[in-house]
């Protein structure tokens, strides 16, 4: 019965990733699109599955659970390969296991926000409105990665990496600014900084 939720849980992923995959074609191209493809094709692939397989098998555990502990020990592995892939095998398996438990996390707001998180995965990158989505900051994260790289090319303004005890500083409903050019962020900004900042916003905009 675990193996069975598995390959329906694996279904509605790649159905999902697929509707990622063509908003991603629209909005950062093709060739950033294609991190997309590699994510379902990693859903398929033979030693993921197998490692899953085995652990719902002989640990007698749920689909999540081996799906969790697979994911923890690709990210560990020797193999070059699946060292660089870590970040994307991390992102389908809590794809996975969110569709195991029925819990995709969507922003349903109609403010325009800046998001701040522990760390956002490719997909959900691409999934953010960009109406709605000033900004993000992450706890976690490079500016090289597969995340930074999408906000740029959707043109949000993203600061990545930003440590925990920053991120604890900020509350719901506090006004803040973000610049993605210098990773600056003001929290409660003045009138001065503010008016600056507006200022600056215009000119980008008038560039575009």
């Amino acid at each position: 019965s675990e193996k069975e939720r598995l390959v329906h849980a694996k279904e509605m992923s790649i159905a999902q990733l697929r509707e990622i995959y063509e908003k991603a074609l629209k909005e950062v191209g093709e060739t950033n699109a294609q991190i997309f493809e590699i994510h379902m094709m990693l859903i398929e692939d033979e030693d993921y599955n197998e490692s899953i397989d085995n652990i719902i098998e002989n640990q007698m555990v749920n689909a999540e659970y081996a799906v969790a502990v697979t994911s923890d020990n690709f990210a560990s592995m020797d193999d070059s390969y699946m060292k660089a892939r870590a970040a994307d095998i991390k992102d389908i398996s809590n794809r996975i296991i969110n569709n195991l438990s029925d819990e995709i996390s969507v922003i349903n707001d109609s403010e325009k926000m800046i998001v701040c998180a522990d760390d956002l995965a490719p997909s959900e990158t691409v999934s953010l409105d960009k109406d709605k989505v000033l900004a993000f900051v992450t706890a976690y994260g490079s500016s090289n990665s597969h995340t930074a790289i999408l906000a740029r090319n959707m043109n949000i303004p993203a600061v990545i990496g930003v440590g925990e005890e920053f991120l604890e500083k900020i509350q719901d409903g506090m006004q803040m600014i973000v610049d993605g050019y210098t990773g600056e962020i003001y929290i409660e900004p003045d009138k001065e900084t503010y008016e600056n900042y507006q200022k600056k916003k215009q000119e980008e905009n008038e560039k575009r």
